[in-house]
């Protein structure tokens, strides 16, 4: 009998699992990351894919990765480097090692690395260990392909169905290292391959075979690790994604103002998986309908909105391109409409899988005239929620079309969500129509709080009216070329979005003596709060706005970025919100942090840059 390994407690630790694109890297990272949730701990997640529908297998092109970071509390990033990298290939070995610590634990399937796939690999020798500068003594080589074949040989699954269970085996071995309960593994792969209980059960005995594998060879690894959960507040906890949040907060919204919810979408990378979610859920009156081409999901969400239903459309960058001429009949007509957009490398196609905050100045201003609309942006992966639940309300209460901004790593990232109580959401109340206004209705009529006009629904007697691309009169709802009229109607427009109330932005760490305030907006949330804190624990002064409500910018933006005497803005662009600040905010002038790499920002990175400006005299 195997003696028992010391068990260490950490605070945290990062694993990024990597191999070929059907290696199932992707699915063996989720499941690591959902049963780390569901036993309570801080997770953030980071799946990085590669744009090919299929590389060459073997291919250094066709790798695929999935990073987790684990942790007691609350975690912010999937870490810079990872302290556990699973590599299934000599590509995944050669492409993926830049990002593990110089001390981290690898686990290889020796199986993947012959001479061939040396050659693939464009590894010069057959020492590729010492080609990276890899330790042995940090290596856990297993011969993975061998041992699944052994466990599967009686299943009676051909060999392609077998070899497909390889991320099993190192799954197994990864919940070894982590003290991890196969319970739970095994409840997530019997729930995920229900409708083939073969399937489940061929997997959860790899699951347990590499579980195994782990403990009766712990000779090569010091100790296994417990990861303790330390979470504040009681309740029910899921993982999950950016683009699965989207969708549930369009759906709450959709009960909570009493509304049909409506999508038109087109599939488009990062941002389908909306679409597939939302049309799991007719059963919650969801209506989906995946259109032609980009321009049509958007005017059929108009039309549905203009019949009085919560509508949305999803897309990416490339999307709102296409989309623009029907979100200014929205703008013009001022139905609510939500537009989500997730962010993704461009231009043109561009990056498709990886993550970018280049369509800030588009959805700003990318229309032709006049055409003001809300702008919000998510900060993580759970507050796509949130985030898009504040933009259904903001369009059904102020009758506008309202853009959320999320992008690629938060809408495919993941983290610990508490299911919400949606009795306890905020209340949405549609800006209907009056019974006073009954027989003399006309679509422009405005509340004088608010700015917005009142929403009227098709087929309501007494109310009948017409809406269209055409400018209106603001009195009777006419066609009209009248010069002051136009004047006035755009002025109105601006008006209405810019009256609109948002919360003050948030003055984080050392609010009241700074020497450096770190300025972002949506995505970047999580690294730049690591960043500010560990400037902080090296003894400086830094404090953290950052911005979710884009347009109209919270009441307090000009004070809180002159009170300051260095202000930075980071973002994943060249600048665009640094600019849009520089233009609403008189005599500001920030630093700048910009990348536009497709990648997260690296925290360590942002600390040595962030430490230069304050050492700037």
């Amino acid at each position: 009998m195997a003696e028992e390994l010391e068990v260490k407690e950490l605070d945290h630790v990062v694993v990024r699992f990597s191999g070929d694109s059907g290696d199932g890297m992707q699915l063996a990272g989720n499941i690591f990351s959902t049963v780390s949730a569901t036993i309570g701990n801080g997770i953030s997640t980071f799946p990085d894919y590669p744009a090919d529908i299929r590389a060459p297998q073997g291919s250094l092109t066709g790798v695929s990765g999935f990073q987790v970071h684990i942790g007691q509390g609350k975690v912010f990033t999937p870490g810079d480097q990872c302290d556990v990298l699973v590599a299934m290939n000599a590509a995944a070995l050669k492409t993926q090692y830049r990002f593990a610590k110089p001390q981290a634990t690898i686990i290889i399937d020796t199986d993947s690395f012959g001479k061939k796939d040396l050659e693939k690999a464009e590894f010069s020798t057959e020492d590729y260990l010492g080609e990276l500068g890899i330790d042995p003594d940090r290596v856990v080589a297993c011969p993975i392909t061998q041992m699944v074949k052994a466990c599967l040989k009686d299943s009676g699954m051909d060999n392609k169905s077998i070899l497909k269970c390889r991320n099993m085996f190192a799954l197994g071995l990864v919940c070894w290292l982590f003290n991890r309960d196969l319970q739970l593994v095994a409840n997530f792969l019997r729930e995920k391959f229900a409708k083939k209980p073969a399937v489940a059960e061929n997997n959860i005995k790899v699951v347990n075979a590499g579980y195994d594998y782990g403990h009766n060879v712990h000779a090569s690894v010091p100790a296994t690790y417990r990861i303790e959960s330390k979470t504040k507040i009681k309740g029910r906890y899921m993982d999950i994604t950016g683009n699965k949040a989207t969708a549930y907060g369009l759906i709450a919204a959709a009960e909570r103002a009493g509304l049909q919810l409506y999508l038109g979408s087109y599939p488009i990378t990062p941002a389908t998986d909306v679409l597939h979610e939302l049309a799991k859920h007719k059963s919650c009156g969801v209506i989906t309908v995946q259109c032609e081409d980009e321009i049509s999901g958007c005017a059929s969400a108009i039309g549905a909105s203009f019949a009085g239903a919560l509508a949305a459309t999803s897309t990416s960058g490339p999307g709102i391109c296409l989309k623009s001429e029907a979100i200014n009949l929205a703008v013009i007509d001022e139905l609510p409409l939500v537009i989500v957009d997730v962010q993704r490398g461009g231009p043109s196609t561009g990056l498709p899988t990886k993550s970018e905050q280049t369509d800030l100045l588009q959805v700003l201003y990318g229309r032709n005239g006049e055409s003001p609309m809300p702008v919000i942006a998510a900060t993580s992966p759970t507050d796509c929620f949130d985030a898009v639940y504040a933009a259904a309300k903001m369009a059904l209460e102020h009758l506008t079309p309202v853009v959320l901004l999320t992008d690629a790593f938060v809408a495919n990232g993941s983290a610990a969500w508490k299911l919400p109580n949606i009795n306890e959401l905020p209340e949405i109340h549609p800006h209907y129509a009056t019974e006073a206004q009954k027989d003399h209705y006309t679509p422009y009529e405005r509340d004088p709080e608010t700015g917005a006009r009142y929403w009227a629904i098709p087929g309501t007697e007494g109310y009948t009216h017409i809406l269209g691309g055409l400018e209106k009169d603001g009195t009777t709802g006419a066609i009209s070329t009248n010069p002051e009229n136009h004047d006035r109607m755009c002025r109105l427009r601006a008006e209405k979005v810019a009256r609109i109330p948002v919360p003050n932005v948030e003055v984080q760490g050392d609010a009241d003596d700074a020497e450096l305030l770190v300025v972002g907006f949506g995505g970047t949330y999580g690294h730049l709060h690591a960043a500010m804190e560990e400037l902080r624990a090296r003894g400086h002064k830094v404090a953290q706005a950052h911005f979710s409500f884009i347009n109209p910018l919270p009441a307090n933006t000009a004070e809180v970025l002159k009170r300051y005497k260095k202000v930075v803005v980071a973002e994943q662009n060249l600048g665009q919100f640094a600019g849009y600040l520089r233009m609403k905010v008189d005599g500001f002038v920030p630093y700048q942090f910009n990348q536009v790499k497709g990648q997260p920002f690296v925290v360590a990175e942002l600390v040595e840059n962030m430490e230069k400006i304050l050492e700037n005299k």
